[in-house]
């Protein structure tokens, strides 16, 4: 018999989840309404140290808005990284604003504090570190560059609920921040995304921006969008966020069983005062060797694993026209050689020694 196949990331379903969605259904009230309110104030209290969040559709929809609420239009620049996922970068271009791409450091895969500082002109208004695979920035050094030269600080945290920098959590350094809840992320709402925020006035602007414009009904202030979060989704994400705590230790154990037997690659450290929190454990390999690996891992030893993320979003088609000299040779390089192991807390004993035993046959079968 064949071996079953360990997927890369794998969602997490219960009947808690199940009853939720029965419970809202059998309510009558499925569009936004209290579940979604109660949510927001929840993931607040359980990932945002309090600070007031809002709840909206799709992670892309909580950094568009974010953004527009901050203030950011044409004429603005926005530093971010271009190893990430391409929201990061649509959303500032969908405010007319100009994503401008700095370079990451090589340890962390996030932006690297001396590469903003290069990049900053004097249409910079702010810069927007994402907390990649789960391991927040460096928000001590970038926090200072950005005061220095008067910019302001967002965060994409769609990867890393819960993690911490300094022993203060992610999502609290911004004037505002975005998490993801789509379905591969560590807890999910099926689809859509929370927006902390820094001010009360970020937050209103946040929630007429994802309702026509609109507080009360019929009285539009502001030309907006239809990026509300309904109640289904909610009542998942709410079942989800009592959960997500014991799964991200878990994620953790298992990232300590990989770093302490994984070999002939390069695990991911993890910076002094950082807690990751493992949305990916993201290896590095010899970038000429790594298709190779990929797909004996999958073929050979029926083990699912991503790249994340192989082409920069400097060198997409949809933004390459932004920045098409930009040298930035750190992204370049982790975009040939990272690869991505099941870290998901539904792995067993067994799924982690097969990891394990996997890798190590094919990294020793190229050396």
């Amino acid at each position: 018999m064949s071996e079953t196949f360990i997927p890369a990331a794998k969602p997490i379903v219960g009947e808690e989840e199940r009853a939720a969605v029965d419970r809202v259904m059998r309510s009558g009230m499925i569009a936004q309404g209290p579940e979604v309110a109660t949510f927001e104030q929840e993931f607040a209290s359980a990932v945002t140290a309090g600070r007031t969040c809002v709840a909206v559709n799709s992670g892309t929809s909580a950094l568009h808005l974010g953004l527009l609420a901050a203030g950011i239009g044409p004429g603005d620049e926005v530093i971010v990284p271009s190893f990430t996922f391409a929201a990061t970068a649509n959303s500032v271009a969908l405010t007319g604003a100009t994503p401008v791409f700095a370079d990451i450091e090589p340890d962390h895969f996030c932006l690297s504090a001396d590469a903003v500082k290069a990049a900053i002109t004097e249409r910079t208004a702010a810069v927007m570190p994402v907390h990649l695979y789960g391991h927040p920035a460096d928000m001590d050094a970038l926090g200072a560059v950005a005061q220095e030269a008067g910019i302001r600080v967002f965060e994409d945290a769609a990867q890393a609920h819960l993690a911490t920098w300094q022993g203060a959590p992610v999502g609290t350094f911004g004037d505002f921040a975005m998490f993801s809840l789509y379905p591969t992320k560590n807890m999910t709402s099926g689809e859509g995304g929370m927006v902390s925020c820094a001010t009360e006035q970020i937050a209103r602007s946040v929630r007429l921006l994802r309702n026509q414009g609109m507080e009360k009904q019929y009285a539009n202030e502001v030309v907006g969008f239809n990026a509300r979060m309904t109640d289904i989704h909610a009542a998942v994400g709410r079942v989800q966020l009592t959960k997500v705590g014991a799964w991200t230790e878990t994620r953790r154990a298992n990232a300590a069983f990989l770093d302490a037997h994984l070999e002939g690659v390069v695990v991911p450290p993890v910076a002094e005062g950082a807690t990751h929190v493992y949305h990916q454990y993201t290896i590095r390999v010899d970038g000429a060797d790594r298709d190779r690996i990929v797909t004996a891992l999958h073929k050979e030893h029926q083990v699912g694993c991503g790249v994340y993320y192989p082409i920069p979003n400097h060198r997409l088609a949809s933004l390459a026209h932004v920045a098409p000299d930009v040298d930035l040779p750190v992204t370049e390089e982790a975009a040939r050689e990272v690869i991505s192991l099941p870290v998901h807390p539904s792995l067993t004993e067994a799924d982690l020694h097969r990891i394990v035993t996997g890798v190590n046959a094919v990294a020793k079968a190229g050396a």
